[in-house]
C-alpha cells in the first residue's frame, strides 16, 4: 500500500499504529497475521507491518470513537475528525463497503 510522507514516517516511528482504509475489496482480502509492505510516495522507502486486527465499522465516525487519535496517525494537539477521511474516500463509498481499522506492529 501506497502512504504519503507523513503517515509513512509516523508508522515508521511506531506511534500510528491503525491505519485507516475503506473496506473494498482489496482490504476484505487482509487477514490478521498478515505482513503488509507500505511504500513512501515520496521516495519510494518500504516498511514493512504485521496485522494484529481488523476493526470493521460502518462509517470512519464510529471507526474515530474506538481508538485514540495519535494511534490513527493524529499529533496530540491536533483535531481528529473523521470528516479528513472524505479527502480519499467519499461518503457513497464509505456506504457502500464501510471502513477498517488495520491494527499493525512495525516489523524491524
Amino acid at each position: 500500500m501506497r502512504l504519503h510522507k507523513e503517515p509513512f514516517e509516523l508508522i515508521k516511528s511506531g506511534s500510528k499504529t491503525i491505519e485507516l482504509r475503506l473496506n473494498d475489496e482489496k482490504r476484505q482480502l487482509i487477514n490478521v497475521g498478515d505482513k503488509i509492505t507500505f511504500e513512501n510516495r515520496s521516495d519510494g522507502e518500504k516498511i514493512q507491518v504485521k496485522v494484529l486486527g481488523l476493526h470493521k465499522y460502518p462509517s470512519f465516525e464510529e471507526l474515530y470513537n474506538h481508538f485514540d487519535k495519535v494511534s490513527m496517525g493524529y499529533k496530540e494537539d491536533e483535531k481528529a475528525d473523521p470528516k479528513d477521511m472524505e479527502q480519499y474516500y467519499s461518503s457513497e463509498e464509505q456506504s457502500k463497503y464501510g471502513v477498517v481499522g488495520i491494527e499493525m506492529e512495525l516489523i524491524k
